[in-house]
């Protein structure tokens, strides 16, 4: 477990990027002194919590015309203590079983959606409470389609590849059903005789990244944070989450780059392009109050833990296991607690831990 501070850009950009540029506006428009300093520098911090912290839910979809656009592929758990100025974080599989869902954790926001509209954040706080035991007083989910468009209107981001990887499975958007030449009748038989990339070869792209400085335009940056089957080390869901965190650091640095700050055109855009993107049940009149909320956690002592089956080779243990596939599971891959599916009390003791001291570890 690791305290990172660019982790808490994660939570920024999430919640704050359309304040950041309301901000702007603020300050250099035709707005009065006084209302910008009774909107961004208020005392107090007057948000719904059910204990001393803000308990958050950041979620990330595909979107677009992606193969199931409401499936979740990040799900992150955020515990802000603003007295203490802490940040607690926790990663959740996507691939975590919930019997509930008779599926996977990554189809709560869109079983949620699919019953009624706003349905996805209700039902998504629900599940991850249940595995928790934490209250969720704030839900945000970003579409990942409209975050080409951000990338791609900052003109571009710089971003450091920690180390080059290949990925030979990286499916082409609209091309998920397509029978790549293959006869209808030959299909079943096909594809459980060999692997889907050989049976169906024209539903994916050969993608490749090279170690070191990269300058990425959208979809070469959405490609960098979405890719699932790439060799290595960079195939695991951790990398994916650091390789997360490098884009969401380069766009905050380039959205807030004097480049950027003294164009109108593009403030307005990236403003347009946020208000697409972002769906939250925070209240238009709490942002000032996580303007604030946000500056604390400018110096804010970050904990970060992760639900997962652990790391055999490196000799560290998780809270999760991946039970065999069977009809239990729907044939599907998938994650349960160690100790027993839909037995979070394992999970429940050590979030509790993470919250409360920090220093916690899987024994």
């Amino acid at each position: 477990m690791k305290t990172h501070k660019k982790t808490a850009i994660l939570i920024t950009l999430l919640i704050l990027v359309s304040v950041f540029i309301l901000q702007i506006f603020f300050r250099g428009g035709s707005f009065s002194s006084l209302f910008y300093e009774l909107v961004f520098n208020k005392e107090n911090i007057d948000l719904k919590r059910a204990d001393a912290n803000v308990n958050l839910l950041l979620l990330g979809i595909g979107g677009g015309k992606h193969a199931g656009p409401n499936l979740t592929d990040t799900i992150i758990f955020a515990s802000i203590d603003p007295d203490d100025r802490k940040l607690t974080l926790v990663s959740i599989p996507r691939d975590l079983w919930i019997t509930d869902l008779d599926g996977r954790i990554n189809t709560a926001y869109a079983k949620g959606e699919a019953r009624k509209k706003g349905g996805g954040l209700t039902l998504s706080k629900a599940v991850v409470k249940k595995v928790l035991n934490q209250e969720i007083d704030y839900a945000v989910v970003i579409n990942f389609s409209g975050f080409v468009r951000i990338v791609d209107l900052l003109g571009g981001i710089n971003v450091q590849v920690e180390r080059s990887f290949d990925d030979y499975e990286y499916p082409i958007e609209g091309k998920e059903d397509d029978p790549c030449g293959q006869k209808e009748e030959d299909l079943e038989k096909l594809a459980t005789a060999s692997s889907q990339l050989e049976v169906f070869p024209c539903r994916y792209e050969h993608i490749r990244f090279d170690e070191g400085p990269t300058l990425m335009d959208g979809e070469t940056a959405l490609k960098y944070v979405r890719s699932r089957h790439a060799n290595g080390e960079e195939g695991t869901d951790f990398a994916r989450s650091k390789r997360q965190e490098r884009i969401i650091s380069a766009i905050r640095e380039k959205a807030l780059s004097l480049q950027i700050l003294i164009n109108p055109g593009k403030v307005i855009g990236l403003y347009s392009a946020v208000q697409e993107s972002i769906h939250t049940d925070i209240n238009q009149g709490e942002f000032d109050d996580f303007v604030k909320l946000a500056q604390k956690l400018n110096n804010a002592n970050i904990q970060s833990g992760i639900l997962d089956a652990g790391d055999r080779q490196k000799g560290r243990k998780g809270l999760l296991k991946i039970p065999e596939i069977s009809r239990e599971y729907n044939f599907e891959w998938a994650l349960i607690p160690r100790i027993g599916k839909d037995n979070y009390s394992e999970i429940h003791k050590y979030v509790q831990c993470l919250l409360e001291s920090g220093k916690c570890e899987v024994i």
